[in-house]
């Protein structure tokens, strides 16, 4: 009678266990699933999060290199850059930034401090503090390059920078983009943008101003 009874007892016990060990593994599938189904909506989620393609096509990296810069200066011009002796814009005017460099320049309102009869470039260059290169710099000046002579220099020429407008642009390398005649002018202006008021900004040239109304 007592080994019926153990028989039984031993018997009971390993149908428990068997139909443990068949509940885990029906179970393990439904967690696979659900970390695969969690998986795939984190991934979703991290899509949506990162910026599409297109959109870091349009990212301009000029212009972040520009919100890096100074915008004030001590005023200072080099000795041989001429006056304009007769000014669109007085010295001592107000003008409109119409052609900011910056997206807070456009629609300030400036005095004008100088005004410059020069040559101004649009220059690409490689910083001396070993930033990234910057594409289509405006403006330098013709009294700004160390190899300036009366000629004017050609789109494409390399040249080296003495201007200072921002941190690793003086005594860099630099490519001649664009080349114009025109009157530059040294402004003051309040940015749009609620920042505090620049003083001495160099450069913008004449068809970058416009009366004000």
């Amino acid at each position: 009678m007592k080994k019926k009874i153990m028989i039984g007892s031993v018997s009971l016990v390993t149908a428990f266990a068997l139909a443990a060990c068949g509940n885990g593994d029906e179970e393990m599938p439904d967690e696979g699933m659900d970390m695969d189904s969690g998986s795939d909506s984190n991934m979703e989620d991290m899509g949506d999060e990162m910026p599409d393609h297109d959109d870091m096509d349009g990212m301009d990296m000029d212009d972040d290199m520009h919100e890096d810069m100074d915008h004030s200066s001590s005023g200072e011009v080099p000795d041989d850059l001429g006056e304009e002796e007769n000014p669109t814009f007085e010295v001592g005017s107000q003008a409109m930034v119409e052609g900011g460099h910056m997206e807070e320049m456009e629609g300030a309102k400036a005095t004008i401090v100088g005004a410059y009869d020069t040559t101004a470039y649009i220059v690409s260059y490689d910083p001396t503090n070993g930033g990234e290169r910057v594409e289509n710099h405006e403006w330098v000046v013709h009294e700004e390059i160390e190899e300036a002579g009366e000629e004017t220099f050609e789109p494409g020429t390399e040249v080296t920078l003495e201007a200072d407008h921002m941190d690793g642009m003086e005594g860099a390398t630099a490519a001649i983009d664009e080349a114009e005649e025109t009157t530059v002018y040294m402004i003051d202006y309040t940015p749009t943008d609620g920042g505090e008021e620049v003083e001495n900004h160099k450069w913008v040239t004449e068809d970058e101003l416009s009366e004000v109304e």
